[in-house]
C-alpha cells in the first residue's frame, strides 16, 4: 500500500480509518507454515480477538486457517464466516459453565483452564472432547499485562495441580483430546518458549488419547525498521525437531497447533488520522489528530510504540512533535518524535495497527468508531461502515422521568 493509495483511501472513506493489506496477511501465514513444514500435522488457529471483522475471518478461511475464539460471540462470528465447528477452538477464561455448554452444543473444540469448570463439565458431558489449558509457570511476554503463563496468572491449570486434574478425569471418565499452553505475547527468547514446551511434553505423557498439542502463540513482530522480533524460522526448526521426537515417544502422530493473532495481522494494518491542529506550547509542538484512545488504546494501555509517518509530506524536513488525540484525558500516541514537517490537514499513518486496535475501540466521549477497509487485489473494499449518531443511541431507552 503506497502513500498515494493510503491518501486516496483517507479521502474516499474519510479519517480516521483502519486499512488492512490482504497480501501481507497471506505472506505472514505462509511464513509461519513454512517454518513448521517438517511437522506432518500442523494447524494454525487464527486468534479472532486480534482483529474480528468477518471479512478478515473469511480471508483466513481461504488460507486454510482454523480459528481460536475466546467468547461465544467469536464462535458465532466464525460459524457465520463459513468455518465448520471442528475448525474452531474455544479458549475462554473465567466464563460461566453455561457459556462453555453453549459452545459445546455448537460442536466446537472446548478448551478448559480451571479445575472447577472442568469437573462440572466432565460430570455433565463426559463424552465431549475437551482440551486442557496448562499453566507452565513460565514468565514470558513483553509486558506484565500480556504475560499469562507465570505462577500468579489467572490463566490455565497449574502444573502443580496435575494430580488433582488426573483425579477429576478419572472420576468423570471424560475425554481429553488435547493440551494447551500460552505463556504471553511479544516473546523474544526462543529458549524460554522451548523450555515451556518441554514442560507441556512432559505433561502430555499423562494423557493417552491426545490428538493435538497447542502451543499458543505470542510471537513478537517488529514495530519499526530494525526492531527485534521472534525468529520464527529458528523456532520452527528447533520446536519441530522436539515435537517430532515426542510423537515417536508418544506412539503416534499428533497435530501441532498454534493460535497466532498479532503475528498474522499486526503489520498488515495501518491507522490513518488527519491532523486537526498543530499547537505549540512553551516546550512542545503538538500534532493533534482526529482520534484518541477511543480508537487506539494500546500506547496508553501497554506503552506500545506505533511508528507514525506523515504520508502527506513524506519528503519534508524532520521536526519534533508529540502526537496526541482529542480525548478529554491525556491520550498521547507518541512524545517528542521526529516526523516530516506537519501541517494542519495532513494525514498521519500509524503502522502495526492490524492487531488489538479496532477490536479494542470504544465510543468513549460518544465518538463514532471508525470505518475499516481491506486492500485486496489492488482495490480498496469497505468492510465496516463508520458509525453514525444513530448507532450511538440505537440501544438506549428513554424513559418518562415525570411519571
Amino acid at each position: 500500500m503506497e502513500h498515494k493509495t493510503l491518501l486516496q483511501i483517507a479521502k474516499d472513506f474519510e479519517s480516521p480509518v483502519y486499512v488492512y493489506d490482504s497480501d501481507k496477511i497471506g505472506a505472514q501465514y505462509k511464513r509461519l507454515t513454512s517454518a513448521f513444514s517438517k511437522v506432518k500435522k500442523l494447524k494454525l488457529n487464527y486468534a479472532v480477538k486480534a482483529l474480528s471483522n468477518i471479512s478478515i475471518l473469511k480471508l483466513f478461511k481461504t488460507l486454510g486457517s482454523g480459528l481460536d475464539t475466546v467468547s461465544i460471540q467469536e464462535v458465532k462470528l466464525g460459524l457465520m464466516a463459513g468455518f465448520s465447528p471442528e475448525q474452531i477452538i474455544f479458549t475462554p477464561n473465567g466464563v460461566s459453565l453455561e457459556e462453555i455448554e453453549m459452545a459445546a452444543k455448537l460442536g466446537v473444540q472446548i478448551n478448559i483452564d480451571n479445575l472447577s469448570i472442568l469437573e462440572q463439565f466432565g460430570t455433565r458431558h463426559p463424552k465431549t472432547p475437551v482440551c486442557i489449558r496448562i499453566n507452565p509457570h513460565v514468565m514470558a511476554g513483553g509486558n506484565t499485562n500480556i504475560s499469562v503463563g507465570h505462577i500468579d496468572s489467572k490463566f490455565g491449570i497449574s502444573i502443580h495441580q496435575i494430580p488433582h486434574l488426573l483425579r477429576i478425569i478419572d472420576n468423570t471418565k471424560m475425554n481429553i483430546n488435547g493440551i494447551h499452553m500460552h505463556t504471553g505475547s511479544d516473546i523474544l527468547d526462543i529458549d524460554v518458549f522451548l523450555y515451556a514446551s518441554e514442560i507441556l511434553f512432559d505433561t502430555a505423557l499423562h494423557f493417552k488419547d491426545l490428538e493435538f498439542i497447542d502451543f499458543g502463540s505470542g510471537f513478537k513482530v517488529p514495530y519499526k525498521e530494525g526492531d527485534i522480533e521472534t525468529n520464527i524460522e529458528e523456532l520452527g526448526q528447533k520446536l519441530s525437531e522436539r515435537f517430532n521426537a515426542f510423537c515417536k515417544k508418544y506412539g503416534r502422530e499428533l497435530t501441532l497447533a498454534f493460535e497466532p493473532g498479532k503475528f498474522l495481522v499486526s503489520e498488515a494494518g495501518v491507522f490513518l488520522t488527519k491532523v486537526n491542529v498543530v499547537k505549540q506550547t512553551t516546550s512542545t509542538v503538538f500534532a493533534q489528530v482526529d482520534s484518541g484512545f477511543n480508537h487506539l488504546i494500546r500506547p496508553m494501555l501497554y506503552g506500545s510504540q506505533h511508528e507514525i509517518i506523515n504520508i502527506s509530506n513524506s519528503k519534508g524536513r524532520e521536526r519534533f512533535y508529540s502526537v496526541v488525540g482529542y480525548i478529554c484525558e491525556t491520550d498521547t500516541f507518541a512524545s517528542n518524535i521526529r516526523i516530516n514537517e506537519i501541517s494542519e490537514g495532513d494525514i498521519l499513518c500509524f503502522k502495526n495497527a492490524g492487531a488489538y486496535c479496532f477490536t479494542m475501540a470504544s465510543n468513549y466521549n460518544s465518538r463514532f468508531r471508525p470505518a475499516e477497509v481491506l486492500w485486496h487485489n489492488k482495490k480498496a473494499h469497505l468492510i465496516r461502515k463508520r458509525e453514525t449518531f444513530e448507532d450511538i443511541i440505537n440501544n438506549q431507552i428513554e424513559i418518562d422521568l415525570g411519571a
